[in-house]
């Protein structure tokens, strides 16, 4: 059924761009999603080129990529971007910071200034997003980021390291945990920092959230994550809204697929609106494809 449900959505990609060429038979369950045991899996790197150089990248431009994510995902599957509006419904998807391949400060420290080409990551846990957002850039490359204009140069799909557990894991974006605690005699939200115990205990339960999402069976309790360094960053996400995130380096070791969720769609929470992506530190991974962007050059192939 769900390989069915694959194949319906699949006649939006561009011919060259199928499911095979991302998914094996074997990476799901019946009727469920399943988190990837190594091989190709849904995490991408994408480089975009700038039409001026240097280009400017705000401190605060979390909310234009996820705005971008979302208008790429509707113009190719319109059902799947509304159902990822609602806030019911788990996101499951990540994604970084946008970074450059050279940066310095702007005279005015408003932001960074970048040159060469901008880059950033995108990861997913459900085969439908990332089949309509990487569908959504190639089939329209021209990219507007905080009045800035890019053109998709290329995107990469990524191997996926075959075992994580006891691996050190490196930030991509910052880690986001919020809890309520009475302040002033009000419930407020509360970002919590590596220091409190229920920091961990609540990335924890969100793990376990996720598991039971994409696998529909009961979580394992199997998770040690240990910060060896932490660095708060905090963040505008909508006018007058702050989140407290952390810059994290942690070894976490548990139960493999119980770390699969966190690492292909976030770790903490706020994963839709550009927190909790990691790295595994010292990998640098795999390229199983190469999509180069643009106008007339858009024939995926082989690494």
């Amino acid at each position: 059924m769900f390989r069915a449900i694959l194949e319906h959505y699949v006649i939006f990609w561009p011919p060259y761009l199928t499911v095979e060429n991302l998914i094996s038979s074997k990476d799901y369950y019946p009727g469920c999603f399943k988190p990837y045991t190594g091989g190709v899996g849904l995490r991408f790197l994408i480089r975009l080129m700038p039409e001026i150089e240097p280009f400017r990248i705000p401190f605060n431009h979390q909310h234009y990529l996820q705005g971008l994510i979302y208008h790429r995902i509707g113009r190719i599957n319109p059902e799947l971007s509304l159902s990822l509006h609602s806030p019911k419904v788990p996101k499951l998807f990540t994604y970084s910071l946008f970074m450059a391949k050279e940066r310095e400060m702007a005279e005015d420290r408003s932001g960074l200034l970048g040159r060469n080409h901008g880059f950033f990551y995108f990861s997913t846990a459900v085969p439908e997003i990332a089949e309509a957002f990487i569908s959504g850039l190639l089939d329209d490359p021209e990219v507007e980021l905080w009045g800035e204009r890019f053109t998709v140069g290329e995107i990469k799909a990524l191997y996926e390291p075959e075992r994580l557990s006891g691996r050190k894991f490196v930030t991509l974006s910052p880690v986001a945990v919020t809890t309520r605690k009475v302040q002033f005699g009000r419930p407020r939200s509360y970002d919590l920092s590596p220091v409190e115990p229920e920091f961990y205990e609540l990335i924890l339960e969100n793990l376990r959230e996720k598991y039971v999402h994409l696998r529909g069976e009961k979580p394992p309790g199997e998770f040690e994550m240990k910060v060896l360094s932490a660095k708060p960053k905090r963040f505008e996400i909508k006018p007058g809204i702050f989140q407290t995130a952390w810059h994290l380096v942690f070894r976490a070791r548990g139960d493999e697929d119980l770390l699969r969720a966190g690492y292909l769609a976030g770790f903490g929470e706020k994963n839709s609106i550009g927190f909790g992506m990691v790295k595994v530190d010292g990998r640098r991974p795999r390229v199983k494809r190469t999509w180069k962007g643009g106008e007339g050059n858009r024939r995926g192939k082989n690494a």
